[in-house]
């Protein structure tokens, strides 16, 4: 019997948006040195050069990593009294793609309706408080158990460490009574799987090429939209 549902944000329960990690950036910067626009598009560079390779790092060892480890690597002072109101900008940027998929609120209900514990584990830099800001916003967060953000964590998918966190999140010791649901074949199928989990593919992401890992594994199930999940399950 499945006792508990741990599900993937991004590409998961919000849809897959192609977004441009150097606009974020720029829109940082242009901020953190309004006065300076060459110096505002020479550090936006560096930022989406720390970024981008902060998580093709992630394929070699599954290390977690935070927002101010990137500032870090671009050698960018948060102590700037500008860095506040350019961070709120560089947030804001990214509002376009938080939203959660309007099918996601009916399909976590029926699942709590059948007694599941619902949880959810992000590979993500960003505070914890962001996305839950995020879920409040979109009426889903008081639907989950327990939520898990790698930026809290040592280690981040497909590492079993983040796995059983999650699961530790939600209340569940057994991984065979999980299933995770997420977009990416390493990070959230062969993750899932390797620490002992089913797992459901919902495969609608473009996955950037430097985030991209081969991997021969198959999914338990694959969905097209987040409103089969609750059929799927059913007899599981």
């Amino acid at each position: 019997m499945i006792e508990a549902v741990i599900f993937d944000w991004g590409g998961t329960l919000t849809p897959w948006r192609t977004m441009d990690f150097h606009a974020g950036w720029r829109a940082y910067t242009e901020v953190l040195h309004a006065d300076e626009p060459e110096r505002a598009r020479e550090v936006a560079t560096a930022l989406a050069e720390a970024d981008t390779a902060r998580w093709a790092a992630v394929q070699h060892d599954a290390r977690a990593f935070h927002l101010g480890q990137v500032l870090a690597d671009a050698a960018v002072d948060e102590r700037s009294e500008l860095h506040g109101a350019a961070l709120e900008a560089y947030r804001e940027f990214w509002v376009q793609a938080t939203h959660t998929d309007p099918e996601a609120a009916p399909m976590l209900e029926e699942l709590r309706g059948r007694g599941l514990r619902l949880g959810v584990l992000s590979s993500t830099m960003w505070p914890g408080e962001w996305h839950e800001e995020w879920l409040r916003r979109d009426g889903v967060l008081h639907l989950f158990d327990g939520v898990t953000w790698s930026s809290d964590l040592e280690y981040t998918k497909p590492h079993p460490e983040a796995f059983r966190a999650a699961m530790a999140a939600v209340g569940v010791e057994d991984p065979a009574r999980c299933v995770y649901v997420g977009d990416r074949p390493y990070d959230d199928i062969s993750g899932a799987k390797g620490v002992g989990m089913r797992a459901v593919l919902v495969p609608h992401s473009d996955i950037p090429v430097a985030q991209r890992v081969p991997v021969d594994v198959e999914p338990d199930g694959v969905i097209q939209r987040l409103a089969e999940l609750p059929a799927l399950l059913r007899d599981w």
